[in-house]
């Protein structure tokens, strides 16, 4: 099986890269001069030039922040692209793999998003991704929209690392305890990912449409904080203080979700899979960096 990865530069393609696949799966990373997802031409072209058994969707304006004055890169990567790239794979029959997030929902709910909920997107990442979530479906009827949540890697940029830097540099760190999810490891989603997308290429019958992943449980952002930086400690890396503060003492740019915990249940159902909690998740990827393999 050829499938085409989106996105492999990020830390989730990153992480997928570092695990070993089936034997009859082949994942293929093209780079930006060979795949251009603002250019619907390069997509139709990298399509047709060869074979694919299906697409792995994980390209995405991820920039919360700077989204809000960057609409029109912001719409482009995460609604356009999707949208011509379920246009091709329905005309190819072949099926297509979309990563979404938790912004597609305001986070007023109470209580853990199932698949099934009304999506209410308060920020122009949360309505890009939304607006990308339609168009996959509207554009290939054999696809999976998966949404995850509060993503964490030893690669790129993202809170953890970010918590290990500003660890090292200052005694306290102030951190938002008001808002709740559900850390995700991006070993584990790749992983999922990889059972997934073999099921999917397949198996006919397998099952289509939107579900969510994460690791189970839940935490608030200083709880996460307090967790890494505790590990970090007794594994002789940087640690600071955890100071809890609330959303309003730190004013961003793009609105966040308060509870935007994703309840994953579905898909374990579907596709047998066994999701263990954040916390190890959390701990093995801080081994992985402090250990020096961290990029």
């Amino acid at each position: 099986m050829r499938i085409l990865v989106t996105g492999g530069s990020g830390q989730l393609g990153t992480a997928l890269s570092k695990i070993t696949l089936p034997a009859d799966i082949a994942f293929v990373w093209p780079n930006r001069n060979e795949l251009d997802l603002s250019n619907p031409t390069s997509m139709t072209k990298i399509l047709s030039d060869s074979p694919w058994d299906g697409v792995l969707n994980l390209a995405a304006y991820t920039g919360v922040d700077r989204a809000e004055d960057d609409v029109e890169m912001a719409w482009q990567i995460n609604a356009r692209a999707p949208e011509t790239l379920a246009k091709l794979t329905g005309d190819l029959r072949i099926p297509i793999l979309h990563l979404s997030t938790d912004y597609v929902f305001s986070g007023e709910l109470g209580r853990p998003y199932g698949e099934a909920d009304g999506v209410d997107p308060i920020s122009v990442y949360g309505k890009s991704k939304e607006a990308g979530e339609q168009a996959v479906r509207a554009g290939n009827a054999r696809h999976i929209i998966l949404r995850t949540s509060w993503l964490v890697s030893p690669y790129g940029q993202n809170f953890l690392k970010t918590m290990l830097r500003l660890a090292g540099e200052r005694e306290s760190i102030k951190v938002v305890a008001d808002q709740r999810g559900t850390p995700t490891s991006a070993f584990d989603l790749a992983a999922a990912l990889i059972a997934i997308t073999a099921r999917l290429v397949t198996d006919p019958h397998a099952s289509v449409g939107t579900f969510h992943y994460a690791n189970s449980g839940e935490a608030h952002w200083a709880e996460l904080a307090d967790f890494i930086l505790h590990c970090s400690k007794a594994m002789g890396g940087p640690t600071a203080r955890v100071e809890p503060i609330t959303t309003a003492e730190y004013p961003t740019r793009a609105k966040r979700p308060k509870d935007a915990r994703l309840d994953a249940r579905a898909l374990d159902q579907a596709y047998g899979l066994s999701r263990r909690a954040w916390q190890p998740a959390v701990q093995e990827i801080l081994t992985e960096i402090l250990a020096g393999d961290g990029r």
